[in-house]
C-alpha cells in the first residue's frame, strides 16, 4: 500500500512554491530598517543655548561704581598722605563690592550740595560717610560701615558696644584734631585761606589779590 501511494506521488507534477508578495507596509507604521537604507546620510552641528545673559561691562575702574549704585559714600581727603592708604585699600577692596562711592573733599570740582551739604571745612574736621538714604555717620562709626561694606567689618566689630567705642572715639578725635601737623601740613585755616583765593580766581593766570 505505501509503495503504490509512493509510484503515484511521483507521476504527479510537481508546483513550484510562489514567492511571497510584497506589500508596503501600511500607513501609520514606520519601517525603520528601509528607512535607514534610503535616507541619506547628514552632518548634523549641535547648538547649545543658555539662558544665562551676560551684561555690558561697566568700564569703572579702581574699585569705583554707578552713582546708582552705591551704598554708602566715603568723603575723604585726597592731600592727606595717610588718609590715602587706607582709601586706596578700600578702593581695591571695592572692586569685589562696588559699594562704595569715594568723593575727594580736596578736589576744585567738590560740591557741598551734592554731599549732604557738607561742607569743605565741616568734612576736613573729621572723618565723614553718608549713606545712600542720606543718613551722615562720622568719626570710627564710618569706618566701622565702610569696612562692613567690603567685607572687613569684624575689624571695627567691637566697637559697637561700649566702653569700647567710646574709647575708640576718643583715640580717633586726637587723631582728627593734629592729623594736619601729624602729616607735615599747613593748619586748615592756611589751607581754607588759599582755597578761597584760587576760588577768586578769574582764570589760571589772573587772580584777585
Amino acid at each position: 500500500m505505501a509503495s503504490s501511494l509512493a509510484r503515484m506521488g511521483a507521476a504527479l507534477p510537481r508546483v513550484r512554491p510562489r514567492a511571497a508578495a510584497r506589500f508596503p507596509p501600511p500607513p501609520g507604521r514606520w519601517d525603520s530598517a528601509a528607512a535607514l537604507r534610503r535616507a541619506p546620510v547628514y552632518g548634523f552641528r549641535c547648538q547649545v543655548h543658555s539662558d544665562v545673559k551676560v551684561g555690558p561691562s561697566s568700564g569703572l575702574k579702581d574699585g569705583e561704581n554707578s552713582s546708582g549704585s552705591w551704598r554708602i559714600k566715603m568723603l575723604y581727603d585726597g592731600d592727606c598722605p595717610l588718609c590715602m592708604r587706607e582709601v586706596n585699600m578700600l578702593r581695591e577692596r571695592n572692586k569685589s563690592y562696588g559699594a562704595i562711592k569715594f568723593v575727594d573733599i580736596s578736589s576744585k570740582d567738590y560740591s557741598p550740595q551734592d554731599n549732604q551739604n557738607l561742607d569743605y571745612e565741616t568734612a576736613m574736621g573729621r572723618i565723614h560717610a553718608i549713606l545712600s538714604d542720606g543718613t551722615i555717620v562720622t568719626d570710627v562709626e564710618a569706618f566701622r560701615k565702610l569696612y562692613e561694606e567690603v567685607g572687613l567689618g569684624w575689624i571695627y566689630a567691637i566697637t559697637k558696644y561700649e566702653p569700647v567705642a567710646k574709647v575708640a572715639n576718643a583715640i580717633y578725635g586726637v587723631w582728627a584734631k593734629y592729623r594736619m601737623q601729624i602729616t607735615g601740613r599747613p593748619p586748615l585755616e592756611e589751607i581754607m585761606e588759599s582755597r578761597k583765593l584760587a576760588a577768586e580766581c578769574k582764570d589760571d593766570k589772573v587772580c584777585k589779590m
